[in-house]
């Protein structure tokens, strides 16, 4: 499973974050691979090359997987890792904001996976689509309403994307929790503040997790890797959870301190 001798991935947002990790450990298992985000990182490891793109813009990536191909002579697996969104509440979030919002959790998967496909169909190998979602897109999202139905989507796009391109190109999907990511400026500590809060605030996420923590970048990664390599060969169309075990719902908690319990016999 770890051996990617030989093969091309390219990896969008894969400069920073849960996406260079990805980038990382591809690289790790033998691929060579190329990253696309709008800014140019400060640093990136040998054998991983960056190509600016912004994958909102329909021709911008038709140019970058052009480039992709002619410098690679192939694509074998594309990841879709670029993505996010800040906090807005949807009563007051403007039509300007959630078109970008959805434009860039939902539509630039989708121009991706589409230049992908038409490298992939040709090789004799065809090749490997992983969309990176969340459970934002599974479970309510206040005040991420537009990003969390853009990625609910993304499950829906993967599903019909893998339906249409089976057996050549196989597209599955990640169900992301509350990671961990660290940046290029301040590092995991600065990034994790932004995202979640103050030490004891990520303690408090992280007790509401069965796995009792908030997930690292490469445990995202792995995942990524199994769903490239030939392990994953009959695998298409699925959703697979990376969250821990999930959210205790409310409801538990308030469950738990009652004195009244029925007794059950």
């Amino acid at each position: 499973m770890d051996d990617l001798e030989g093969q091309v991935a390219l990896v969008t947002g894969g400069t920073r974050g849960i996406g260079r990790a990805i980038a990382e450990r591809l690289r790790a298992a033998g691929a060579e691979v190329a990253v696309c985000a709008r800014g140019r990182p400060r640093t990136l490891p040998d054998g991983i090359t960056f190509h600016p793109a912004d994958v909102r813009d329909p021709h911008a990536v038709s140019a970058l997987f052009d480039r992709v191909h002619t410098a690679y002579g192939r694509l074998d697996l594309l990841v879709n890792n670029a993505g996010g969104s800040p906090y807005a509440e949807a009563a007051t979030a403007s039509p300007r904001f959630s078109r970008a919002i959805i434009e860039l959790n939902l539509l630039a998967p989708l121009y991706c996976a589409q230049a992908a496909y038409l490298i992939m169909r040709e090789q004799p190998g065809g090749g490997s689509i992983v969309n990176i979602g969340s459970v934002s897109g599974v479970r309510p999202s206040p005040g991420t309403a537009a990003y969390g139905a853009a990625k609910a989507g993304l499950s829906s796009l993967t599903r019909s994307l893998a339906a249409e391109w089976a057996p050549k190109v196989r597209v599955n999907c990640l169900v992301v929790g509350l990671v961990l990511t660290d940046d290029e400026t301040g590092g995991a500590a600065q990034a994790a503040r932004a995202h979640y809060g103050d030490e004891a605030a990520r303690r408090t996420l992280g007790a509401a997790i069965p796995m009792g923590r908030l997930a690292r970048p490469e445990e995202i990664a792995d995942p990524v890797l199994f769903l490239a390599s030939p392990g994953a060969r009959y695998i298409t169309g699925a959703d697979l959870h990376v969250h821990g075990g999930g959210e205790r719902p409310p409801h538990l908690h308030a469950a738990e301190s009652r004195t009244d319990h029925p007794k059950v016999n």
